[in-house]
């Protein structure tokens, strides 16, 4: 970790335009939780994985989190979608509702995000 950079999530190849995301841990107002980051439109976006309808992950299995168009962000649970560059909820039981932004960046071929007041790292060791 650097402060100018933030923290390390994963090289950026691994981030396919509109594939699979990255999941990462996270301290999400006091609790362990993951965070995740897909590219879309060929940047990086970073979200909280808890849907914005029922505080639940949203990958159906490990970072899966596009729908089969490669649109939208999906909760596999009750079918809510969001935007992929906006977190904005575009249809399904999240009405009115948004996916909590991480900032995060691309930098020298990583994807680095940035912790803020509300969602920090985890202390080291700790997998969420």
């Amino acid at each position: 970790m650097t402060q100018d950079r933030g923290l390390f999530v994963c090289d950026a190849a691994l981030l396919l335009e509109r594939g699979k995301g990255v999941r990462f841990p996270v301290i999400a107002f006091g609790h362990p939780a993951t965070g995740f980051v897909v590219r879309y439109d060929g940047k990086p976006f970073a979200y909280l994985n808890r849907c914005a309808h029922v505080p639940i992950e949203l990958d159906w299995s490990q970072g899966d989190f596009f729908e089969s168009s490669g649109l939208y962000l999906m909760c596999a649970t009750h079918g809510a979608v969001y935007e992929p560059a906006t977190g904005r909820c575009a249809g399904g039981p999240c009405r009115g509702g948004k996916l909590r932004p991480i900032a995060v960046h691309e930098h020298e071929g990583g994807i680095w995000w940035q912790p803020d007041a509300m969602v920090r790292a985890p202390a080291e060791g700790h997998a969420a």
